[in-house]
């Protein structure tokens, strides 16, 4: 056995160790599906520190279909040193969305091809891929310099997300809310213009279990941030 096998087998024992029935039963609640340990994320950073950045032995984690294994993958992995193909492998293994918006698309948005891999997959129609890429545009936005983005091509993703989030797939809507909310925060530029899109928008109707609706409300929330004087935030890091 390699010595990456041999790592990764380590890896899986200490957190299976760490896992919780609380836990474990919340992200089932939320999407996940055996095998799962249940590891609180707090809980994995003095693994963390030990390993640091290893990204063969994240590829082997994130390839064992392991809910945690895979999360722990999206911490260590190498975002700069992974292809558009690497991604999109990533993004098919990806089951439900805390592995597409909180592992696939955090890892994504530290890579140097972020924009481009996101904005083929908001293209894809497909559910979490469409999730996915948009909330790598919101890690990215919260995160790296107003400067680095193009205007016009945020102005026009606003434009898209006003004309088409009532009938995107469910996950979507979500992610599609949150770049609005994102924009009017993080991206001074355009904040008029999501404050407008978010009016324009209104409500979101989510629709849950096929019975329950809940409604989404971008204008509520950025109220909120301006209350709170967030207007400009930027987060320091992206991934744990």
């Amino acid at each position: 056995m390699t010595a990456t096998i041999l790592q990764a087998e380590s890896v899986m024992q200490e957190l299976e160790a760490l896992g919780k029935e609380r836990m474990k039963k919340m992200y089932i609640s939320n999407g996940a599906h055996e095998p799962v340990f249940g590891v609180a994320t707090g809980a994995m950073k003095p693994l963390v520190k030990q390993i640091k950045i290893n990204q063969s032995l994240a590829e082997q984690l994130y390839a064992t279909g392991n809910y945690d294994a895979m999360y722990f993958a999206g911490i260590i992995a190498d975002p700069k040193a992974m292809t558009v193909e690497d991604y999109d492998r990533w993004i098919d293994a990806a089951y439900f969305y805390m592995l597409s918006d909180y592992v696939v698309a955090v890892t994504l948005s530290e890579a140097d091809i972020a924009q481009e891999v996101a904005d083929k997959w908001i293209a894809s129609g497909e559910e979490l891929r469409m999730s996915a890429g948009w909330s790598c545009y919101c890690w990215l936005l919260g995160n790296r310099k107003d400067t680095e983005f193009n205007v016009s091509k945020i102005s026009d993703m606003l434009e898209l997300v006003k004309n088409t989030i009532h009938t995107a797939p469910e996950r979507a809507k979500y992610a599609m809310n949150n770049f609005i909310f994102t924009v009017a925060v993080s991206y001074l530029p355009l904040h008029d213009k999501a404050v407008e899109t978010a009016i324009a928008v209104g409500p979101v109707e989510i629709i849950q279990d096929k019975t329950k609706s809940k409604f989404l409300s971008a204008s509520a929330n950025i109220q909120k941030a301006v209350d709170k004087a967030r207007i400009g935030f930027k987060r320091k890091h992206v991934r744990c």
